[in-house]
Order: C-alpha cells, then sequence, then structure tokens
C-alpha cells in the first residue's frame, strides 16, 4: 500500500511518526494531512537506505536541487560531487536528470551512496535511449516510455516527473496564440515532437491509468510535469498554461482516487505581481496538493545571476503557498553548472525560502533569527558562524581583514553600535 492509502485508513507509518516529529506536528495531524493529499511523503518502498521527508501545506518548505549529464559534457565524478556540495548545502531532495552516458549505472549509484530522497524525468533517458536506437527522440515507442518509467520506479526513484498534462488541445492552442517563448520544458518539448511527427495524442495522457498503476506498485510520488510553462514572463497566465492547469488538476483527481501520491510542477517565468494568482490558480485547481514550483524567476535579463531572480520569485511563492521549490543556479540559461554554482544555488533557494518560512509561521524559522540576534548580541562569532546559513562562508568573509580575537567587525570597529549602546544601557554589546 502508499502512504496514501495507508493514511486514509488511519495507519501510522514509521515515516509518518518520525516526519511529525521532525516538523513539529502530532503524528495523526501529518497523517490527515496526508490522507487528504495536502501532504506527500518522498520515499520509493523499493528503496531500504532511504530517508523519507515530507512535503506539502504547513510544513517546512523543501529545496531540490537538478545536477545530470549533457551529452555535450559526460562527467559523472563530477555529478556526484555536486550532489556532495548539494547536500552539504542544505537540499533536501535531488532531481537527476542525466542525458549523457550511462544513465542506468548512475542512477544506482546514486541511489545506493545517498539516502536523501532522488527523483528523474524517465523521458529524458527515453529520449536518450531512443536516438541511439532509432536515430531521433520522436522516434520514441510508447513501451518504451511506460518501460522506462517502470524501470526507474523498480530501481527506486522517489518521485517523477510525468509530462502527462499536456495533450494535442494545448498544443494546438499553443500553435495558434502566438506565444513568444513556445515550449522551454525538454520533456514537453520531446513529447509535442512526438506528437506531431505521429499525429497521435500524448501517450502519458491517452494512457495515463499505466502511470497511475507503475507509481502506486512503487510508493512513487507522481510529479505532473509542467510541460507547458512559460518560458518569459510575458508569457505567464497565457491560454495555454491556464488550460494546462486544468488538465493537471483532473490528473490530480484521477490519481488521489488512485491511492498515487502526487505533487504538481509549476512556472516557470512569473513577474512578482502575478504569483499570488498563480499559486491560488493551482491550488484551487489541483485539490491543494503540494505545489513543486520551478523558479520562480521573476525577470528575464539576469543571465548569471538567475539564482537572484529564482530566489526572489521563490520566496513569493512559498509565501503564497508554494511547498516544494527547485533550487535555479547562476549557469541558468547560460552553460551546465558547476560545483560552485550548485552551492549558491541551494544556498540562495534556502534563504528565499526560509525568509517565507517565518512569515508562514513554520515551526523553528523564526526561532533560528532569535537565536542569531541573541548571538550578535553577545559578540558571539562563534555562535554566529555556526547559525548562518552557510557556515565555512561566513568563517572565511570573519576571517578577512578583521583582527585576530577582535571584539567587533572592522565595519565598525570601536564604533560597534550595539557595544557602545549596550555600555550606556549597561548591557552586553554586541556588534551590528
Amino acid at each position: 500500500m502508499t502512504q496514501l492509502i495507508k493514511a486514509r485508513q488511519g495507519i501510522i507509518t514509521p515515516e509518518v511518526e518520525r516526519l511529525a516529529k521532525v516538523e513539529g506536528l502530532r503524528a495523526d495531524e501529518l497523517g490527515e494531512k496526508v490522507a487528504q493529499g495536502r501532504v506527500v511523503i518522498l520515499k520509493n518502498k523499493q528503496r531500504k537506505n532511504s530517508v523519507a521527508i515530507a512535503i506539502g501545506e504547513g510544513l517546512r518548505t523543501k529545496v531540490n536541487a537538478n545536477v545530470g549529464t549533457s551529452p555535450d559534457c559526460v562527467d559523472f565524478s563530477d555529478e556526484l560531487h555536486k550532489i556532495k556540495v548539494a547536500i552539504a548545502a542544505g537540499a533536501d531532495a535531488i532531481m537527476e536528470l542525466s542525458i549523457g552516458g550511462d544513465v542506468d549505472a548512475f542512477h544506482r549509484q546514486v541511489l545506493n551512496t545517498f539516502t536523501l530522497p532522488i527523483g528523474s524525468v524517465p523521458t529524458y533517458q527515453t529520449g536518450m535511449e531512443s536516438i541511439a536506437k532509432y536515430g531521433s527522440v520522436v522516434d520514441m515507442k510508447v513501451e518504451d516510455m511506460f518501460e522506462m518509467i517502470e524501470r526507474q520506479a523498480e530501481r527506486g526513484i522517489d518521485f517523477m516527473a510525468i509530462h502527462a498534462a499536456l495533450n494535442m488541445s494545448i498544443v494546438e492552442r499553443l500553435k495558434n496564440q502566438g506565444r513568444i517563448t513556445d515550449i522551454v520544458s525538454r520533456g514537453g518539448a520531446f513529447l509535442t515532437g512526438w506528437m506531431f511527427h505521429h499525429g497521435q495524442e500524448n501517450p502519458l495522457y491517452a494512457q495515463f491509468d499505466r502511470v497511475l498503476e507503475i507509481c502506486k506498485k512503487y510508493d512513487v510520488t507522481l510529479s505532473i510535469g509542467d510541460a507547458i510553462r512559460p518560458g518569459c514572463i510575458e508569457d505567464s497566465l497565457d491560454r495555454a498554461q491556464v488550460q494546462g492547469v486544468v488538465v493537471a488538476g483532473e490528473l490530480v483527481k484521477r490519481a488521489l482516487d488512485a491511492g498515487v501520491q502526487v505533487m504538481v510542477e509549476g512556472p516557470g517565468h512569473v513577474p512578482v505581481d502575478q504569483i499570488p494568482a498563480t499559486i491560488l490558480l493551482q491550488k484551487q485547481l489541483c485539490h491543494h496538493v503540494p505545489y513543486y514550483i520551478l523558479g520562480n524567476l521573476v525577470t528575464d535579463i539576469a543571465p548569471g545571476y538567475d539564482h537572484i531572480t529564482g530566489a526572489i520569485g521563490a520566496n513569493a511563492a512559498a509565501i503564497a503557498g508554494a511547498d516544494f521549490i527547485c533550487y535555479v543556479t547562476p549557469a541558468e540559461h547560460l552553460r551546465l553548472p558547476t560545483a560552485e554554482d550548485v552551492h549558491a544555488g541551494v544556498i540562495a533557494t534556502r534563504l528565499a525560502t526560509h525568509a517565507a518560512d517565518i512569515v508562514k509561521g513554520v515551526k523553528g524559522a523564526r526561532e533560528w533569527d532569535l537565536a542569531m540576534a541573541k548571538a550578535r548580541k553577545a559578540l558571539d562569532w562563534d555562535k554566529q558562524i555556526e547559525l548562518s546559513i552557510d557556515p565555512p562562508t561566513a568563517r572565511r568573509i570573519r576571517g578577512e581583514r578583521n583582527e585576530e580575537g577582535a571584539e567587533a567587525c572592522s565595519m565598525c570597529g570601536g564604533f560597534c553600535a550595539m557595544k557602545l549602546v549596550g555600555e550606556h544601557l549597561g548591557k552586553t554589546g554586541g556588534c551590528c
């Protein structure tokens, strides 16, 4: 049985019991959220070494980091290093998206090496193998698509982005409405090309029950991929995107009825003022299941700084109700990210989600900041570094331009405001 079915039967699983403590809830409270579909537990029943996480309503906003090879850059040792960097920076989950090299072998290595939840997009590997077998992505066979979903599920992948909320009606609307960036989703592009080439409906939509059977068998959390997400802010909330959300909502209902854990992916490039409406639309139409945001990127002009544009959007989205945020790195739109890019992307996204969790009243968020404030007032530099979101960076910067053992920092020196006022008030001073 899946976590969803067990929760509906009133069964408190070991994962729910442990995660309730982590999230500061009673086990029955978390179990009820799982039963309603408002929380998902990421854990494939095939994985014995994995540590589940909970994503959804009322919980700490989680952060995902994407890694993976490209056809032009196949270095699995580097991708392993990136995963280690992402975990050290505080990522909650990893999506392994390789499209170059021996993906099967690498998936096995990743799943056996790391304990956090691992996600994938099966269509990527199907397309890669289709090129090797048949010469092109559009010559993928329908059975190849479903065999790949089963292969990755059996291997232990915990959550999968399946681009099922894309059908001929949406593609025709997109074709006729004159969208600027058309489709920027790789999985969406593969399937759109297949649909036009064969003149047939998207098999993942037409045979969605087969997707549900596989996910239910292994308790894979289904992430309904946002194949039609806007690739620029000018395309945000256009008719094709909204139609895609409507279709996603219909598929969510079918997944919940089948006892399959499900979340929905979202955009994408969205101007700040449209983020609350985008979140509300998705939550209302998709039965309040967890929302997995790709960004949001709030402007299109920031190549090299998209971890910042993504963090701005992630903060607004999480405040509005997004539950799971995929990081954006400085390399977005430019190249395959380096380990340094991965670190920057995870930290920026964690800052954005933590700031949102303060607003949402998530247990422990405000307490973390209060502890930091007290450490600053006490001029306790070791404690400040320990409490920082990125201790190695804080320690490095503290060590620069500060004399060893200095009480204040070199910004203010003897003119530290909190220290001076603290002396007048008879309190222990601290650096601003």
